[in-house]
């Protein structure tokens, strides 16, 4: 009997530390509308809690708009001269790599100031190690780096494993049945 339990204990470690992991969550910017214009994007944002390790994915008409990576400053006087990244190839896909808020625009010529800017508070998930206090600017990108780009896939908005935790916890259980059986 004292075979069962140890295997029990362990099942149960297991179940608890497998059930505490998180999926990363891809997010696309204006869900089925997009980056465009019209779009209000702090409405976008609400409701949503970003955390490190997700991602934005900007889809937009290539040559009509672009996703500028810019500061706090930059972001409220819709400026795209300084930007930290660019990118106009249509799909735009950048991942929140650490906790601090990102500040996108798009930099056509009074677009921004239409309401095409979002700024995405990002908190530290609960898999990271936490991040230094950082200043309100972003971390300008490597020389020469633009933002990645992906294949368009379908609802980017939910998350990639949507019940990933409770897949985890029935295997558990089940894990645990076959144990104790």
């Amino acid at each position: 009997m004292a075979g069962y339990s140890a295997s029990a204990a362990l099942g149960v470690l297991l179940l608890f530390c497998c059930s505490t992991w998180a999926a990363a969550t891809d997010y696309t910017v204006g869900d089925s509308t997009g980056w465009a214009n019209g779009v209000d994007y702090s409405k976008w944002t609400t409701g949503k809690t970003f955390v490190t390790g997700d991602t934005l994915t900007f889809n937009y008409n290539a040559g009509i708009h672009t996703v500028d990576q810019v500061s706090a400053t930059d972001y409220s006087s819709c400026s795209a001269s300084n930007a930290l990244s660019t990118d106009s190839s249509g799909q735009t896909t950048v991942t929140l790599s650490k906790a601090d808020t990102y500040y996108f625009i798009c930099g056509v010529a009074g677009h921004c100031s239409n309401g095409m800017k979002v700024a995405v508070p990002v908190t530290a998930s609960s898999t990271s190690s936490p991040s230094p206090p950082s200043s309100s600017t972003p971390t300008p990108p490597s020389a020469g780096t633009t933002p990645s780009t992906t294949t368009p896939s379908t609802n980017k908005s939910s998350p990639r494993t949507v019940s990933l935790p409770y897949v985890v916890t029935l295997t558990g259980l089940m894990l645990l049945k076959l144990v104790l059986l």
